[in-house]
């Protein structure tokens, strides 16, 4: 039986950035599998270690030889491979060349009553230690680096300087080299705690050399000890920390041996905005805040340290220091920009540019007040919301050149709203500037109030309609401005009630843009159709069923919120008047295949039959329960008032002939069924359910 040893293979190199780290380990766990499989070397599980500075591939039970087998591959007919006299054709010698043989070691042989070619080949079985330099060449080549780098005078990519390599099977050193790197049998420990390099006397020992060097080579490990450590702080403290999962995978990834430490700053800095000190803290420094039982900010904090935790005390003062130093920025920056109301800071922003074609960000508040202003006469705002929601449009954008917001970018709008309030505006319109960046990210919350999102929804349609304008909408994977995100917040403010016309406020939106030249129509059907895409993923995210989703796009819908509504009573029509919609789908789908526009809906009453008239009255009552109860947005009512027409539309089938032999009954009988199929025309498409 043949024997198995561990393979391991370690990458050592300078420190990864922590969201490269972890894609990188997802790639290896997924690739690695495949790539031994494609060497034909049997093996165990394979597992995947990493910290910033090495990733580590261990793979149990791998054969020290490869199995030998007998390959058979079928090739074509016998009448194809061969011509009349018995020669061989160039397909016969194609497949033999193909497969490393001769048209003499083909064989024939009968399958389902056809006779093939087909050619045998040995495989014998392989020493794996040989193969082995090429598998690792395959593990380092196959991640994919968002960024990779050269180094020195080599010509290799990787993402940061490969600094070690360790390659083992079993007790016995791998040949491999890369960058000019010589695999080897030592490893290294941390960097400060336990340099090395270290020995490794075989795969099996290296987790635990590393182990020993003070490293914790494990994603999930390293964030257990931090949320261990994080809960014995707060224990012992009382207080709370805040861990944002972005900024955790950082500090995780940071960190070879995290030892969590609790750090103060002076009081005096909690006079600065919350949201300022927070995000100098976990943006800029990758600190977790701690709150009170209250939730109110404390002038504490929790710094993850990769340094020796015998010198806490001195770890803890440099860190202190440095938070400092970006909280005196933070106090500078926000007691500078109070010294003038936020209105002051609104003619600067001429000088920021939004888009190149699109003009500064100053054009863009002018085109977001004209489009607010649409928007809340549409809403019936009373005068005081109305007054509200155009400050609040004309301020929104104006902290973007302020001290503050220029260094801490992240609290754009938030800083805004502090200092309207301090300008003594309105809380509705502080807190409108506050959230008409939101909802930023899916399930973020939307604007609370309507003004609110008057300004939210009026923000991002501008940048879509001019994007769109220019003809930069979002292609592929491209999507710079995020407008894709910014349609789903606007959907998502529709589909909560906002009272307002989609499709008329990308019209106002597209008037702004006397500055260049488009076809207005064309991009306003463009964007159009993007919006009904974007809620047509909204509605397959959330579980709704292709064919009632393809049913309602069929009916023309122009607007998300009353295409979310129509597919969510569709769906909900269908589940609970089963029998009743598959009939009627049914026959809809037979009329729709029967029908002749060019024959039209006028009819000859003189030759109706008795079958036909019923038909014909209850298509005139149908039509008309159906649009007052689209008028009144009662799409379940308009459902009802089509399932009105099953039984006449059967009757009809099972008493008349449609395509008679009579030209004139013929024809009066397809313009009976075009009237029966453009009932339905502003509804629904019944054919996509009877599929």
């Amino acid at each position: 039986m043949t024997q198995t040893r561990t393979l391991a293979f370690e990458i050592g190199v300078e420190e990864i950035p922590a969201f490269d780290l972890v894609d990188a380990v997802k790639q290896l766990e997924k690739k690695v599998p495949g790539i031994l499989d494609e060497a034909r070397i049997p093996h165990g599980e394979v597992q995947v270690f990493d910290s910033p500075r090495r990733l580590i591939v261990l793979v149990s039970k791998v054969a020290d030889k490869t199995e030998a087998e007998t390959e058979v591959f079928k090739g074509p007919a016998v009448k194809i491979a061969f011509d009349e006299s018995g020669a061989p054709t160039k397909a016969a010698e194609g497949f033999a060349r193909g497969k490393g043989l001769t048209v003499d070691d083909l064989y024939r042989e009968e399958q389902d009553g056809t006779e093939y070619v087909f050619a045998k080949r040995e495989v014998p079985e392989v020493q794996v230690a040989t193969l082995l330099p090429g598998v690792l060449e395959s593990i380092i080549k196959c991640i994919a680096w968002p960024k990779s780098q050269r180094w020195g005078s080599r010509h290799e990519y990787f993402s940061r300087p490969v600094r070690w390599l360790v390659a083992l099977f079993g007790d016995e050193v791998i040949d491999f080299e890369f960058a000019g790197l010589q695999a080897g049998a030592q490893s290294h420990g941390h960097r400060f705690l336990a340099p090395g390099p270290f020995e490794v006397a075989n795969a099996d020992a290296l987790l635990d050399v590393v182990r020993a060097a003070k490293v914790v080579p494990l994603h999930a490990e390293r964030e257990a000890i931090i949320r261990d450590q994080v809960a014995a702080i707060e224990v012992k403290t009382g207080l709370k920390a805040e861990l944002p999962p972005k900024t955790l995978v950082e500090v995780i990834n940071l960190a070879e041996f995290p030892t969590a430490m609790v750090g103060t700053f002076d009081e005096e800095f909690l006079a600065v905005p919350e949201e300022i000190i927070v995000d100098a803290m976990l943006m800029h420094q990758r600190y977790f805040p701690l709150y009170d039982t209250s939730g109110k900010l404390t002038n504490k904090f929790i710094v993850v340290s990769n340094g020796d935790p015998a010198y806490t005390e001195t770890i803890v003062d440099g860190n202190e220091r440095v938070v400092r130093a970006r909280l005196y920025d933070a106090k500078f920056f926000y007691d500078e920009d109070l010294k003038q109301p936020l209105e002051a800071y609104v003619p600067a922003l001429a000088d920021v540019v939004f888009q190149e074609k699109l003009g500064t960000v100053l054009d863009k508040t002018q085109r977001i007040e004209n489009i607010v202003d649409h928007l809340a006469a549409v809403a019936e705002l009373s005068a005081e919301d109305a007054r509200d929601a155009k400050r609040a449009a004309y301020l929104a954008k104006a902290d973007l050149v302020t001290g503050a917001v220029v260094e801490f970018t992240s609290v754009q709008g938030i800083m805004g709203s502090y200092y309207a309030e301090a300008a003594g505006e309105t809380p509705q319109v502080a807190q409108a500037i506050a959230q008409h960046y939101q909802p930023k990210f899916a399930g973020d919350a939307l604007p609370e109030t309507v003004v609110g999102q008057l300004v939210a929804f009026a923000d991002k349609l501008d940048t879509i309609c001019g994007l769109f304008a220019i003809g930069q909408g979002p292609s592929g994977s491209s999507d710079p401005f995020a407008i894709r995100r910014s349609a789903i917040g606007i959907v998502n403010m529709l589909n909560a009630g906002l009272p307002v016309s989609l499709s008329d406020a990308i019209s106002v939106a597209l008037d702004n843009f006397t500055n260049i030249e488009f076809d207005k129509a064309a991009v306003q059907q463009e964007i159009e159709e993007f919006f009904i895409t974007r809620a047509r993923v909204m509605a397959q995210d959330a579980g709704h069923s292709q064919d009632v989703i393809e049913a309602v796009l069929a009916g023309g819908v122009k607007e998300p919120a009353e295409f979310a509504k129509r597919v969510a009573v569709l769906e909900q029509f269908r589940s609970t008047n089963t029998e009743a919609l598959q009939d009627l789908s049914t026959a809809f789908a037979r009329a729709y295949n029967l029908r002749d526009e060019a024959v039209g809906t006028d009819l000859n009453e003189a030759i109706l039959e008795a079958v036909e008239t019923e038909l014909r009255d209850a298509i005139v009552a149908a039509d008309a329960a159906v649009n007052e109860a689209l008028a009144q947005e009662s799409y379940e009512e308009a459902l009802h008032g089509l399932a009105a027409l099953r039984e006449p539309i059967d009757g009809f089938f099972e008493a008349v002939m449609v395509m008679d032999e009579d030209p004139t009954k013929r024809a009066n009988r397809l313009a009976l069924l075009n009237r029966f199929v453009d009932v339905f025309a502003s509804v629904a498409d019944f054919s996509h359910l009877a599929k």
